[in-house]
């Protein structure tokens, strides 16, 4: 009976395999065509279905690691599932990172997997739990950009190129944002267990506004251009250029209407 519980447990859930559906659906429909009235939609449905599967990843590594580490409660509380409803805060681990996606460009993973950390023994183990999720967005980064530092673009119509390095945009803006050590954020989870009790304990009740109080700087322009400077710059060492993220963007928020193809392949 236990051994059933467990697989039940491990077994990734129906809702994570609906959001793969999605993305390869809304994927072959960028890049077929078939919606060519209306490319932007099946752009918009593939980037927010790419950003909700890799925040599921996210949050599924920071899992994995610690029941690895010691904290075996994360079967039972269903983390392992790949199932985003399991999160303990759903709001934050979803929703804001997908409205801050549409309201600006910006991804950046929210609430986390809740790790008891009494198990856990180690300041490295406690310090690999949180680098976990950031690495898996790197790796994302890395999968999403492989046909541009590879030279394998071919023959890919424009609007899944621009969706594609959008999506990477994300991942790079993800990682970057959270190896911020700053409470609430997974840099500052690295760092944490390296800290004095006293530190800890002072800076404890500023974690619920770390997330917040970030994407709130990132609204200064003096600060939002310095940022994203450096994810260019990273993006530009993986083959992808301003344009082609900045053109998925377009195409991304369909509401505005979309670039029209013929001017966007004269450009590039």
């Amino acid at each position: 009976m236990t051994t059933a519980i467990r697989r039940a447990d491990r077994r990734v859930s129906p809702v994570f395999l609906a959001l793969v559906a999605v993305l390869a659906v809304s994927g072959w429909a960028v890049w077929s065509g078939t919606l060519a009235a209306n490319t932007g939609f099946a752009v918009f449905l593939f980037v927010v279905s790419g950003w909700v599967v890799s925040l599921c990843l996210h949050e599924y590594a920071h899992a994995r690691t610690a029941l690895h580490s010691g904290d075996i409660s994360v079967e039972a509380k269903g983390y392992l599932t790949l199932n985003p409803v399991k999160y303990t805060h759903a709001l934050l681990s979803i929703v804001l990172p997908v409205i801050f996606v549409i309201m600006g460009g910006i991804g950046l993973p929210g609430g986390a997997v809740f790790i008891e950390r009494g198990r856990i023994q180690g300041r490295w183990r406690h310090s690999l739990i949180s680098a976990a999720g950031p690495l898996t967005n790197i790796l994302f980064a890395a999968v999403c950009t492989a046909p541009f530092w590879l030279h394998g673009l071919d023959g890919v119509p424009a609007p899944f190129r621009f969706a594609l390095a959008f999506l990477a945009l994300l991942q790079v803006t993800a990682a970057l944002l959270n190896f911020v050590p700053v409470p609430g954020l997974d840099g500052y989870g690295v760092i944490e267990p390296w800290l004095s009790l006293k530190l800890r304990r002072q800076v404890e009740p500023f974690a619920p506004f770390g997330l917040l109080a970030v994407f709130g700087l990132l609204w200064v322009p003096e600060i939002n251009y310095v940022f994203f400077e450096l994810v260019y710059a990273i993006l530009r060492g993986l083959g992808v250029s301003p344009l082609d993220s900045s053109f998925g963007q377009e195409f991304f928020r369909f509401w505005q209407g979309e670039p029209q193809i013929s001017q966007v392949s004269g450009v590039i």
